[in-house]
C-alpha cells in the first residue's frame, strides 16, 4: 500500500484550477492531499491578468502556495504550458519537491520559453490569439468554455534556472500519443532514452482529462511513494 502524499497540480494555458479539479477530488478521496492551483490571470482570477504578469508571477503563485500551506514532500504535477512553471518551482525549492510530473508539457532547460520550445502552429496561436490587446492569448474555440486568455508575457519569457540542481525521487513524463502536430513529440522522444524518467504514453489527446481520467489518475498513484521506502 502507497503512503499518502501532497500533490500540487497546476493546469496549462487558458485553465484555471477548475481542470485539476476532479482528478484532485479523486486523490482526496483516497486520503491523499491535493491542491489544483489556478495562476494569475486565469480562471478565477482572470481579473488580474495585465500586462506584467509573466513566467515568474506563475512560479511565485505555486512558491506562495507551498510557503503558506506549508508544504513538503510535494509531487508537483504540470500540464502543458505548466512545465515551465514545475521547472521553475522545482528549481527554487528543490528541498520541498518529492516528485515532478510533466503531463503532456515543456520540459525546459535554463533559458527555454515556451516560445522556442513549441513549434510553428502553437506560435500561431500565441500570436494571433494575442491580437486584440497584446495580452492575452484567447482561448482556442474547442476549449472549455471557463478557459480565458493566457497572459502571453508567461510564453515568451526565458526560464532562469537559479538554484542548485536537485534529485528528485522520481521524475515523470506523459505523453498523448493522439494529440495531433504535437510540439512534445520531441520531448517524449528525448525521455524515452533517459534512465532518469519514467515516461508513458497515453492513447489520448492533450486534454488527457477528457480522453483518459482513469488512467491518468492511474499514473498519478503511481509516483507515491510505497509506505515502506
Amino acid at each position: 500500500m502507497g503512503a499518502l502524499s501532497t500533490f500540487v497540480l497546476i493546469p496549462g494555458a487558458c485553465h484555471g484550477g477548475w481542470w485539476f479539479e476532479p482528478v484532485a477530488q479523486r486523490l482526496r478521496e483516497l486520503g491523499h492531499t491535493a491542491y489544483a492551483v489556478t495562476l494569475t490571470g486565469l480562471g478565477d482570477r482572470a481579473h488580474l491578468l495585465n500586462a506584467s504578469v509573466n513566467l515568474d508571477t506563475h512560479i511565485r503563485d505555486v512558491l506562495a502556495l507551498l510557503e503558506n500551506e506549508r508544504l513538503d514532500e510535494v509531487i508537483l504535477v504540470g500540464h502543458s504550458y505548466a512545465g515551465m512553471v514545475v521547472s521553475g518551482v522545482a528549481d527554487r525549492v528543490g528541498e520541498r519537491i518529492d516528485a515532478v510530473m510533466y503531463v503532456d508539457a515543456f520540459v525546459p532547460g535554463n533559458g527555454d520559453a515556451a516560445w522556442n520550445l513549441t513549434n510553428d502552429e502553437q506560435r500561431a496561436w500565441y500570436i494571433d490569439g494575442a491580437s486584440d490587446d497584446g495580452i492575452g492569448i484567447a482561448p482556442l474555440p474547442f476549449f472549455d468554455p471557463r478557459a480565458t486568455p493566457h497572459p502571453l508575457a508567461s510564453v515568451v519569457q526565458r526560464l532562469r534556472l537559479i538554484g542548485p540542481e536537485h534529485t528528485f525521487r522520481r521524475k515523470d513524463y506523459v505523453y498523448a500519443a493522439q494529440f495531433d502536430n504535437s510540439p512534445f513529440t520531441s520531448t517524449y522522444q528525448r525521455l524515452q532514452g533517459d534512465s532518469e524518467w519514467h515516461v508513458h504514453e497515453m492513447a489520448a489527446r492533450h486534454n488527457v482529462l477528457a480522453d483518459g481520467p482513469e488512467q491518468f489518475l492511474e499514473l498519478l498513484l503511481s509516483t507515491v511513494p510505497d509506505a515502506f521506502d
